[in-house]
């Protein structure tokens, strides 16, 4: 019996990718595709998936979100993310939030079909270099708390406050962003005075520039993404 995979990623190239990967293995098979959370969330109890494919940039409800709500309502369903945005800041957000598994989406090609395996015989699947960060934790070396051990200051934000963060760097209104998010305008904003202190940004000027060059090197980077 195939164990069944259902893809959530908005990209058309990405997801053709992914079925000409999985559904060329004798034990693999796509049960189903959605190009956003909503319809993903809506879709997987009649696909009755063993494992879900999950992007981090969405329309509407991004990755981490999405990943906390399916935990909510389908608990213990398989989770692997695939995306473009530096496994340093996203990886051990998306372990957090119910994920087993972490890969860039330049590695994907290669990496997929045995992290699929992996997450589905109850490993986690993910680099080196987070596997070895997880397991100091586990030891016991470093608290286990969110952003542990992330190099850049980003990580100082959660979740939400990254979420608002990107929404900034892709030029939407304050409006725009409530929403988005389904938050209200006021939110919005005392979630941007939390993050000019923990950034140490005086200004939202500058918040929004930051924002704005942080958004331009993930962009190349999913350019270069296969």
């Amino acid at each position: 019996m195939k164990h069944r995979i259902f893809i959530l990623e908005d990209h058309p190239v990405m997801r053709r990718g992914y079925r000409v990967l999985i559904n060329g293995e004798m034990d693999l098979e796509i049960c189903g595709e959605a190009e956003t959370a909503a319809e993903a969330l809506e879709a997987i109890p009649k696909a009755v998936p063993d494992l879900v494919i999950a992007d981090i940039s969405l329309d509407g409800m991004n990755g981490i979100e999405f990943i906390k709500c399916l935990q909510a309502k389908h608990r213990g369903l398989e989770v692997l993310v695939v995306s473009m945005h530096d496994e340093s800041l996203y990886a051990e957000r998306a372990l957090h939030a119910g994920a087993a598994g972490y890969l860039m989406k330049t590695e994907a090609e290669s990496r997929i079909v045995p992290a699929i395996r992996r997450v589905l015989g109850g490993r986690y699947a993910v680099s080196d270099r987070i596997e070895d960060q997880i397991m100091v934790q586990f030891a016991g070396r470093i608290p286990i708390t969110k952003g542990a051990g992330l190099p850049d200051s980003l990580s100082q934000l959660s979740d939400r406050e990254l979420e608002v963060f990107e929404l900034h760097g892709r030029g939407l209104s304050t409006r725009e962003m409530a929403e988005a998010l389904g938050i209200s305008a006021k939110t919005i904003a005392t979630h941007r005075g939390r993050m000019k202190a923990k950034l140490a940004i005086e200004s939202t000027p500058e918040l929004i520039r930051r924002a704005v060059l942080w958004m331009q090197d993930e962009d190349r980077l999913s350019q270069n993404a296969p």
